[in-house]
Order: structure tokens, then sequence, then C-alpha cells
């Protein structure tokens, strides 16, 4: 009879065990999931948001200078064009760059409407029309601001859906603490104490006869 109890106990132990295992396993899945997304968006963030600030910078800075090239009075046509032309070169490349990246269609659509404000300015260099390459310039500025804007907003979509994993997989690590504390005491309880228990012998009354 004590070997079944013993049997039994043991068999408890085994069977809780095996179910807090099983959680903690799928928690631990869970939890290299979240990290593996967590991951990623920092990745994204430094990938896909801070180098394309860096460019965004870039091509404000070369807009600038075409336009105030195209302002300028004191320059002769040839060297506004040569000037301009230049400019349009190194914006070009960046373009190469800038299209690499992984891009929204919110931003693929601003980003489309400032290649079609780069190449009106393209066009009219030819013409060396001074005050529509104005306009195009401050056309395509605007548009950086928004595709700047965007890249904002991008970015702390990213970094709040990142927190809310590493804050995710923290509740589950605390949780996981806490399955193993209360396995242990089970278990502790099933092999330990009700052996301490069975092991105790109640001392028989003195006989009468």
């Amino acid at each position: 009879m004590k070997d079944q109890k013993k049997y039994s106990n043991k068999t408890k132990a085994a069977f809780v065990l095996l179910i807090v295992m099983l959680i903690i396993l799928l928690g631990n899945f869970n939890t290299l999931q979240n990290s593996k997304k967590v991951n990623e968006n920092i990745n994204a963030i430094f990938n896909d948001r801070l180098v394309v600030a860096h460019y965004i910078f870039q091509y404000s800075k070369e807009l600038h200078f075409i336009k105030a090239e195209a302002e300028k009075l004191d320059l002769s046509d040839n060297i506004k064009k040569d000037e301009i032309v230049q400019t349009l070169t190194i914006i070009h490349n960046i373009d190469d760059l800038y299209a690499k990246t992984v891009l929204t269609n919110n931003e693929k659509s601003h980003f489309d409407a400032f290649l079609a404000s780069c190449k009106e300015i393209n066009t009219q260099v030819e013409n060396k029309n001074w005050g529509k390459i104005a306009n195009s310039s401050t056309q395509a500025l605007k548009t950086l601001e928004s595709l700047s804007q965007i890249q904002i907003e991008e970015g702390k979509a990213k970094l709040a859906a990142a927190n809310a994993m590493y804050n995710k997989n923290n509740s589950l690590g605390q949780l996981q603490i806490a399955l193993l504390i209360i396995l242990g005491a089970i278990t502790f309880y099933l092999l330990i104490v009700k052996k301490i228990k069975r092991s105790i012998k109640i001392p028989e009354p003195p006989s009468l006869n």
C-alpha cells in the first residue's frame, strides 16, 4: 500500500513537472520569436529610418543649393546650368541608394513625387528657365519635409513595437520564474514532505491484556 502511495505521489510530481515544463517551453519559444521581431524592428529603425534621414538631409542640402543658384542674378546662364547639372548628378546618385531602402506605400508615393520634381528641374535647366527651377526646387523641398515626417512617425511606431515586445518578454520571464518556484514547491511537497510523514511511526496504545 505504501509503495502504491509512493508511486502515486511520484506520478503526480512527474505530471506536474511535464505540464510546467511544457508551459515554459512554449513561453521560451514565444520569447525567442518576440526577440527576433525586436531585433528586426531595431534594425529597421537604423537601416530604413536613420539611413534614409541622412539621404533626406543630403537631398535637402543639394536642393537648397540649386534654388539659390537659380535665383542668383549675378551669374551667367552657362555657369548656373553647369552648377545645377553637377548638383543634379549628386542627387541622382542618392536616388539609387534611397530606392534600395524599404519604403512603405506612403513613402513610395512621396518619393515618386520628389523624383518628378527633380525631373522637372532637369528639364527646365536645359531651357534655362530659372524661375520654374526655383519653384520645382521649393516643391521638392516640401515633399522632403513630408518624407521626413513620415520617417519620424514610422520610427516611433517601430520603437513602440519593440518596447511592447520587450515588456511582453519581461512579463513572460517573470511568469516562467514563478512557475519554476511553484514547481519546486509542489515537487518538494510530494516527494519530500509526504515521505517524511509516512516514515513517522505512531506508537501503538498499550495492551490491556
